[in-house]
């Protein structure tokens, strides 16, 4: 579960940076992002060979193969490596170089990402693509959350940059959310309704009035702030925001585990 979480925020957040107009930020900024990136590259390399993470699916040979461990853990080196190398070029400002480790961040980050969703239950081909679905549209709701705020706090020191990127961002937040929300509507009806259980339908609850209702919230007190140029109030709200997010997609992430289909 680490490692999956680990995933999914890299996969997030360079999902983000390649839907931001990048030219309007200051390079200071993703060389932070980089270094954000290699810590949870290697945190999830760590996981893959501490077998902290026994719920990822393998991705070669059978389940739980030597293979598909070894597989994950050089693509999270591989990618622990080009935000190393990241790092570097955008603190020296070669913005060319420095777009090229995020497309590369990128496509590592959605083969682990695809390759972690397949798992030995999904032996149908529709439930195989709800799972990669609902694995994407996660990933971009946290990555649009964490990279929003992030900004939110660089405008603090860079007060000079244009509300663009941050008004863009907001929108793919708002868009994540719409997308994880449709998404949660399908798993909702693939498994016929409310859970059974008391434990079960509190989890629901939460999951949707954290994770689903209160990003939406956010995003359109984000909007209106913005529109007084206050970046500061808009950082906290987005700072709450991404509290709630992950609460509501860690508790997705129980659900999931316990009702076999993503919600």
């Amino acid at each position: 579960m680490i490692a999956q979480f680990a995933i999914r925020l890299i996969c997030g957040m360079s999902l983000a940076w390649c839907l931001t107009p990048r030219r309007q930020i200051t390079d200071g900024f993703f060389r932070i992002q980089m270094l954000i990136t290699l810590g949870l590259s290697v945190l999830a390399c760590l996981a893959h060979l501490g077998g902290w993470n026994n719920t990822i699916p393998q991705v070669a040979g059978d389940p739980g193969s030597a293979g598909g461990i070894h597989t994950h853990t050089w693509l999270c080196g591989a990618t622990a490596i080009v935000a190393y190398v990241g790092s570097f070029t955008w603190a020296l400002g070669r913005r060319r170089i420095g777009t090229v480790c995020i497309v590369l961040i990128t496509a590592l980050a959605l083969v682990l990402l695809v390759q972690s969703a397949r798992t030995a239950s999904s032996t149908s081909l529709p439930m195989s693509l709800m799972v990669v679905a609902s694995e994407l549209s996660t990933a971009l709701l946290l990555g649009a959350a964490m990279v929003s705020m992030l900004l939110g706090h660089w405008y603090l020191t860079a007060t000079g940059m244009p509300l663009a990127p941050l008004k863009r961002l907001n929108l793919v937040l708002g868009v994540a959310t719409l997308l994880r929300i449709a998404l949660a509507i399908i798993g909702f009806v693939l498994i016929g309704g409310l859970p059974e259980s008391d434990h079960q339908r509190l989890l629901l609850s939460l999951r949707w009035l954290a994770g689903l209702v209160s990003p939406l919230v956010v995003v359109v007190m984000v909007s209106r702030i913005l529109e007084y140029r206050n970046t500061q109030s808009a950082t906290g709200v987005l700072y709450v925001g991404v509290v709630l997010i992950l609460t509501g997609e860690l508790t997705a992430t129980l659900l999931a585990h316990e009702l076999s289909m993503p919600v």
